[in-house]
Protein backbone atom coordinates (compact mmCIF):
# COMPACT_ATOMS: atom_id res chain seq x y z
CA UNK A 1 0.00 0.00 0.00
CA UNK A 2 1.44 3.51 -0.75
CA UNK A 3 1.68 6.00 2.14
CA UNK A 4 1.71 9.06 -0.64
CA UNK A 5 5.09 9.48 1.15
CA UNK A 6 8.27 7.38 -1.23
CA UNK A 7 11.59 7.70 -0.85
CA UNK A 8 13.12 10.71 -3.02
CA UNK A 9 14.69 8.29 -5.24
CA UNK A 10 11.18 6.34 -6.23
CA UNK A 11 10.97 6.19 -10.20
CA UNK A 12 7.62 5.68 -11.85
CA UNK A 13 7.04 2.54 -14.21
CA UNK A 14 5.18 4.45 -16.60
CA UNK A 15 7.95 5.31 -19.30
CA UNK A 16 9.19 1.59 -18.98
CA UNK A 17 5.38 0.72 -19.73
CA UNK A 18 5.60 3.46 -22.49
CA UNK A 19 8.36 1.64 -24.61
CA UNK A 20 7.41 -1.86 -23.70
CA UNK A 21 3.82 -0.96 -24.87
CA UNK A 22 5.57 0.65 -27.82
CA UNK A 23 7.37 -2.71 -28.37
CA UNK A 24 4.38 -4.58 -28.36
CA UNK A 25 2.52 -2.54 -31.04
CA UNK A 26 5.32 -3.00 -33.83
CA UNK A 27 5.65 -6.31 -33.39
CA UNK A 28 1.57 -6.98 -32.93
CA UNK A 29 1.52 -4.67 -35.96
CA UNK A 30 4.06 -6.73 -38.14
CA UNK A 31 2.52 -10.02 -37.19
CA UNK A 32 -1.01 -8.52 -38.35
CA UNK A 33 0.62 -7.56 -41.53
CA UNK A 34 2.75 -11.08 -41.94
CA UNK A 35 -0.20 -12.95 -40.83
CA UNK A 36 -2.43 -11.13 -43.39
CA UNK A 37 -0.26 -11.79 -46.84
CA UNK A 38 0.06 -15.46 -45.52
CA UNK A 39 -3.34 -15.58 -45.63
CA UNK A 40 -3.65 -16.77 -41.72
CA UNK A 41 -6.63 -14.36 -41.14
CA UNK A 42 -7.06 -16.29 -37.41
CA UNK A 43 -3.95 -15.15 -36.40
CA UNK A 44 -3.84 -11.75 -37.95
CA UNK A 45 -7.08 -10.73 -36.25
CA UNK A 46 -5.45 -12.16 -32.95
CA UNK A 47 -2.37 -9.46 -33.54
CA UNK A 48 -4.66 -7.07 -34.38
CA UNK A 49 -6.46 -7.49 -31.26
CA UNK A 50 -3.00 -7.05 -29.37
CA UNK A 51 -2.09 -3.95 -31.34
CA UNK A 52 -5.25 -2.52 -30.15
CA UNK A 53 -4.55 -3.13 -26.53
CA UNK A 54 -1.71 -1.73 -27.01
CA UNK A 55 -2.86 1.29 -28.52
CA UNK A 56 -5.21 1.74 -25.73
CA UNK A 57 -2.12 0.81 -23.19
CA UNK A 58 -0.14 4.13 -24.81
CA UNK A 59 -2.72 6.48 -24.35
CA UNK A 60 -3.35 5.51 -21.14
CA UNK A 61 0.34 6.04 -20.29
CA UNK A 62 0.56 8.85 -22.27
CA UNK A 63 -2.21 10.29 -20.26
CA UNK A 64 -0.40 9.61 -16.85
CA UNK A 65 2.49 11.10 -18.30
CA UNK A 66 1.25 14.38 -19.16
CA UNK A 67 -0.53 14.90 -15.73
CA UNK A 68 2.88 15.13 -14.13
CA UNK A 69 4.47 14.01 -11.19
CA UNK A 70 1.76 14.23 -8.87
CA UNK A 71 -0.63 11.78 -10.13
CA UNK A 72 -3.26 10.05 -7.76
CA UNK A 73 -4.00 6.57 -9.15
CA UNK A 74 -7.30 6.65 -6.62
CA UNK A 75 -9.28 8.71 -4.32
CA UNK A 76 -8.57 6.10 -1.53
CA UNK A 77 -4.67 7.16 -1.65
CA UNK A 78 -3.19 9.85 0.27
CA UNK A 79 -1.83 12.88 -1.36
CA UNK A 80 1.94 13.89 -2.40
CA UNK A 81 3.42 15.83 0.16
CA UNK A 82 3.86 19.27 -1.96
CA UNK A 83 7.20 20.01 -3.76
CA UNK A 84 9.80 21.55 -1.39
CA UNK A 85 12.06 24.24 -3.22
Amino acid sequence: MRSGNEPVTARSPLRLRFWLSLWGLIWAAAGTAGFTLAGRSGWAAACGAVALVAVVDLAVVVHHIHQGPHYQPGPDIPPYEPPRH
